[in-house]
């Protein structure tokens, strides 16, 4: 598993902006009444009712710079020189104070398949891996401010899980039972979700699924493990050819004996059994031999 950063964790808390439709009705009503007041200026020359009516205009327009908006599954950070307020997750018209800082975040789910890694397995071979995650931004603080890039940091955090996890399973015909990457993918993806999840718990993002997307031998290798899998092939069905076999000698053998149609001693038995097992397994139809003589001479 990766090992825990030590740096200090930034949490996202709720706060920010407010609702900016009547804050729009006000600032247009504010910037309404400066014009109306500049314009007395030229009908009464009033100085001073018109520098007011300027005034108000340059707040009201000052107070325009601090609208920003928000869709479905979106966030914004707010931050005041560099000290980090809030995160606003009300869509809409939203607004704050001119001079805070805002950094929209998307919270929507992403879907990302990695690189084909060449990598090598738990026996050693030489394989090609890739994998799918869906994940998500679930602590916009983080994200933002405890890494750099929190897209760039994923993608290499997909690539170290992968290869952490490969080197613990075989590819395929694993001892003991253990799991293998072709045989118990569910296993392994699963695997892969915790480690990954461990690994960018730092950036604040959620994994929800992982799922292997490609699995081969690599080229070089490929032709050699494909006559090896041919030939065990080979032998796990020999293997059960051989256990039927012999069973069928013995049920032979048995009904035989029970219902007393031949008495066999142990040679004959011998031989019997030799000629069903060479008939039994053998890979070529059976010639028969017609025996005109005895078995003694």
């Amino acid at each position: 598993m990766a090992a825990h950063l030590s740096i200090n964790r930034t949490a996202e808390r709720v706060g920010g902006g407010i609702n900016g439709g009547l804050i729009l009705l006000a600032l247009l009503a504010l910037i309404a009444a400066g014009i109306w007041f500049v314009t007395f200026i030229k009908v009464d020359g009033m100085e001073t009712i018109g520098i007011t009516g300027i005034f108000v205009i340059s707040v009201a327009s000052i107070g325009l710079a601090g609208f920003y908006s928000l869709q479905p599954n979106e966030g914004c950070a707010i931050t005041l020189f560099g000290e980090y307020k809030g995160t606003d997750r009300t869509t809409g018209l939203r607004w704050v104070l001119p001079w805070y800082g805002r950094k929209k975040i998307s919270l929507r789910v992403r879907n990302v398949t990695s690189e084909t890694l060449k990598v090598n397995d738990k026996r050693g071979n030489p394989i090609e891996i890739a994998a799918n995650v869906v994940w998500r931004v679930a602590d916009s603080a983080q994200a933002l401010f405890d890494v750099d890039d929190y897209a760039a940091f994923i993608n290499i955090q997909i690539e170290t899980a992968l290869r952490e996890v490969t080197r613990h399973y075989a590819y395929d015909h694993a001892e003991e039972e253990e799991p293998t990457l072709r045989a118990d993918a569910e296993i392994v993806s699963e695997r892969l979700k915790e480690d990954l999840q461990t690994r960018v718990a730092v950036a604040g993002i959620a994994i929800d699924e992982t799922h292997l997307m490609h699995l081969a031998y690599a080229p070089e290798i490929a032709g050699a493990m494909l006559r090896r899998q041919q030939a065990e092939a080979v032998l796990a069905a020999r293997r059960t050819i051989v256990i039927g076999a012999v069973s069928m000698v013995e049920s032979a053998l048995n009904q035989l004996s029970e219902r007393g149609v031949v008495q066999l001693d142990d040679e004959r038995k011998a031989t019997m059994v030799s000629n069903l097992l060479v008939v039994l397994c053998g890979d070529r139809d059976a010639q028969p031999v017609l025996n005109t003589g005895t078995l003694y001479g």
